[in-house]
């Protein structure tokens, strides 16, 4: 995988190097025939090549002799320029400016070599032409200036091009090869590395990696922080799934207690049916019955669990008076022999708050708050039931002076699976806190518990 990104990245980067290394050789190519063409880097005006062929415009002739007339003059001085003309038999037949050295006749090949060659000084370029009928020298001083003249053969040329095309190629793509090669391999050391922390991902191994500098820093930074997330996501699914084991043990277990009693129970009264008095019958079922029922709460429990768990139970609501509906089942409590001696206080600021609920499930999510507190305190404990309104809210508070719950049991509190390790009680299903946590969330309330050990803990329910 390595090498198939290198090879990938390193095949985008040549093809391009080499579609802009013949772009650029065309263009050169192209620019080079032009200049060769023009054999002129200036302007068309002010080229001194355009001034000696033009000059003919200000030549007139007097008496058949040519002429410059006072602009052609001026533009002479302007130019440094000196001219002559001549006849067809290579003799002058006038001159403007001229040097004192300049010849006054020519034959052919002595105007070829004018023309051809610098034969007058190094700093005078000569250029000719026609005008009236006759021919004319017209030179420049000018040092900058220069007229060379190419020999070329179009065979030698192209081949030539080729050569340098061939170099031209080759040299690039080497380049491109090292180049390409050593960012190529930068680039995708980190998307190896990427890939490998992928693979681990999906064989369970959350390994931190090195986060390098630069433009997958932020990809490795966020690979490593969904490294941790799944880790703590897996630790958490190993802890759930101990505590799903142990719940189911301890299901498993509160239901063979009850099903071993039904079972002896109903075996001596099939054994010893004729031996048995009226009232020890009576004794012996009421036992089978109470067993049963306990059996039938806790699988109506854990079918309760999962239907609120899977939103599939439909809430009744109506319209309740919260006052009044908490007062009521404080009276009910103390009314309870269970729980008649026990010192359970109510409180409310407001004498009604009206909200739509379902009273039989928020009655049983309320009642397991309060049992908790009862049943896992000792007889002394003080349980205190406050309803008060914060607009446009209602919030109830369930709080005792109890022995409080350890800080690392806080979080597993309303786990469907979860015991705490001071609860002495063992009869419970582990569900109740589950189901009535499950039961607020269901009536859109917000749930809050704080506890300190030896203190007491305090549970906020705002509808």
């Amino acid at each position: 995988m390595k090498w198939k990104l290198t090879l990938r990245f390193l095949r985008s980067v040549m093809t391009i190097v080499v579609i802009v290394g013949i772009v650029n050789a065309i263009l050169f190519l192209s620019l080079f025939f032009i200049k060769v063409n023009n054999n002129n880097f200036g302007t068309e005006e002010a080229s001194a090549e355009t001034f000696s062929r033009t000059f003919s415009q200000y030549v007139e002739l007097h008496a058949g002799k040519p002429v410059v007339n006072e602009e052609g003059l001026n533009k002479l001085q302007e130019m440094s320029a000196w001219v002559q003309f001549l006849n067809n038999h290579g003799q002058q037949v006038a001159a403007f400016y001229t040097p004192g050295e300049l010849q006054t006749a020519y034959s052919p090949i002595e105007i070829v070599q004018m023309y051809k060659y610098k034969e007058l000084d190094a700093s005078t370029t000569v250029f000719i032409s026609k005008a009236q009928n006759f021919s004319y020298f017209l030179g420049i001083k000018n040092p900058k200036i220069g007229r060379y003249v190419m020999t070329y053969d179009y065979a030698k040329i192209f081949k030539d091009v080729n050569v340098f095309l061939s170099i031209f190629l080759i040299i690039d793509v080497l380049i491109v090869i090292i180049i390409g090669f050593l960012f190529g391999k930068k680039l995708t050391a980190p998307l190896h590395t990427l890939i490998e922390g992928i693979h681990q991902l999906r064989e369970r191994r959350f390994k931190k990696m090195p986060t390098p500098k630069g433009v997958y820093e932020d990809v490795f930074r966020n690979m490593n922080e969904l490294s941790e997330k799944l880790d703590r996501h897996e630790e958490e699914r190993k802890h759930l799934d101990k505590m799903r084991e142990e719940w189911i043990s301890n299901v498993s277990h509160d239901m063979k207690t009850p099903l071993a009693s039904i079972q002896g129970y109903a075996e001596f009264i099939n054994d010893s049916a004729t031996d048995l008095t009226a009232q020890e019958l009576q004794e012996y079922t009421s036992i089978i019955k109470s067993k049963s029922m306990y059996m039938k709460d806790l699988l109506d429990d854990l079918n309760l669990t999962m239907r609120l768990r899977n939103h599939q139970l439909s809430l009744q609501f109506e319209e309740v008076n919260l006052v009044q509906f908490l007062r009521e089942m404080t009276i009910e409590l103390l009314n309870d022999p269970t729980f008649g001696e026990r010192q359970i206080e109510f409180e409310a600021n407001v004498v009604k708050a009206v909200h739509k609920v379902d009273k039989k499930l928020l009655k049983r999510a309320l009642l397991n708050f309060i049992y908790n507190a009862l049943v896992h305190n000792d007889e002394n404990v003080v349980v205190k039931i406050r309803v008060e309104t914060i607009n446009p809210h209602t919030q109830i508070t369930i709080s005792d002076n109890g022995q409080g719950i350890p800080a690392k049991d806080l979080e597993q509190v309303f786990e469907r699976y979860y015991r705490g390790t001071n609860t002495t009680s063992k009869h419970g299903t582990g569900l109740g806190m589950a189901i009535a946590r499950d039961i607020i969330w269901a009536h859109e309330g917000k749930l809050d518990l704080t506890s300190v050990e030896n203190t007491g803990t305090t549970i906020t329910i705002l509808l």
